[in-house]
């Protein structure tokens, strides 16, 4: 039996970060401190804030061996999920803002990304291939309700008839069905629904904005009933803290109609780290230093190891028995297979007004 766990109660509401600390290309540092005034700051509430970008390009190019696409697409840069363990928080830093708080509550909309994307794809030199979308920040944060960039990128692909692999954790997702189902019929599109824990009061402290564990599990027997091949993503897996949910994670994915299933390690590159163990020291203090024991015994007695084909399972006695563990479920479960390859021969540009029009 593992112990219970019983999260502290939040400073910031709905907030995971617990600072805005500075990222690493900025040359001077802030902190709060008491200077004597007793002005009491209100920290309790930090409103979400969302401007607009337009960039030249929307299809990002990627050339690791870690993961199984070459671009990506990305409708917002920051996510308002939240969740303290986001590996995607560095990437703040390069518009000049805090991978802290600043990245679930400062947030870029792309709304011309739908428009750009149709130029590229009509591009004579364009080859189509498997676009994903969510690798990064998640595409059905609750700022897409609103602005609904993601479902119009859906609605170019498949006019298009471009695959498209979607992962999330949103339950907006349901909203796009009708296009997704569309698109998986004809072996266009996947999805991978991510689930850390199924202990709503861990993921609200650890992923404050994200749907409940349960809601997402009624979002995998949606899509999938809808004909949409899902992939469970036990995501990440939190070692001394949520690893202990890998199989029960997996059977209630199984019961929902996930197809397959896969999972990744915690890892906290670059500012990720503070921010997890000042995140650990408010609401688990009595489990931090297991945790990042863990942690460290996966990646080579550091907090994370980058390089390719250990960054994402860890290595070590404890990487081999959670791989060992998954597979034994996966094969129980009907879960350890790879979804069909989406279909990239379908891809045709539609005809615009005034094109002339094909005899065959």
């Amino acid at each position: 039996m593992s112990d219970p766990i019983e999260p502290r109660r939040h400073v910031l509401s709905g907030r995971a970060a617990r600072s805005n600390r500075v990222g690493r290309f900025e040359a001077n540092s802030r902190e709060h401190f008491d200077d004597g005034w007793e002005i009491v700051e209100d920290r309790q509430q930090v409103r979400t804030e969302v401007l607009t970008e337009r960039p030249r390009r929307v299809i990002t190019r990627n050339t690791s061996p870690d993961v199984g696409f070459d671009r990506s697409i990305n409708p917002y840069r920051g996510c308002e999920h939240g969740c303290i363990y986001c590996f995607a928080r560095p990437s703040h830093a390069f518009l000049g803002l805090s991978p802290g708080l600043d990245f679930e509550t400062k947030l870029i909309a792309r709304p011309d990304a739908p428009m750009i994307l149709e130029r590229e794809l009509r591009a004579k030199s364009y080859r189509p291939a498997v676009i994903a979308i969510g690798s990064n920040t998640d595409p059905y944060q609750p700022i897409e309700r609103e602005h609904q960039v993601m479902r119009r990128i859906l609605e170019v692909l498949r006019d298009y008839r471009h695959p498209v692999a979607v992962v999330t954790k949103g339950t907006l997702i349901e909203r796009d069905i009708d296009i997704l189902g569309e698109m998986a019929r004809d072996g266009l599109a996947r999805v991978g629904i991510s689930v850390t824990t199924l202990d709503a009061r861990v993921s609200r402290a650890m992923e404050p904005r994200v749907p409940s564990p349960e809601r997402r599990l009624r979002t995998i027997r949606a899509l999938s009933e809808a004909g949409v091949p899902v992939r469970v993503m036990v995501s990440p897996v939190v070692p001394a803290l949520t690893d202990h949910e890998l199989e029960a994670i997996l059977e209630r994915a199984a019961e929902a109609g996930a197809s397959a299933a896969s999972y990744i390690m915690l890892r906290l590159p670059l500012e990720v780290s503070e921010l997890f163990r000042e995140w650990l020291r408010e609401h688990f203090p009595e489990r931090a230093q297991r945790v990042m024991g863990r942690v460290r015994e996966l990646h080579g007695g550091k907090d994370y190891d980058p390089e390719w084909g250990k960054r994402m399972t860890g290595e070590g006695a404890f990487a081999e028995l959670i791989a060992h563990r998954f597979a034994i479920a996966t094969r129980r479960l009907g879960l350890a297979r790879e979804l069909s390859p989406l279909r990239t021969d379908l891809f045709r540009p539609p005809p615009r007004a005034g094109d002339q029009l094909s005899l065959f």
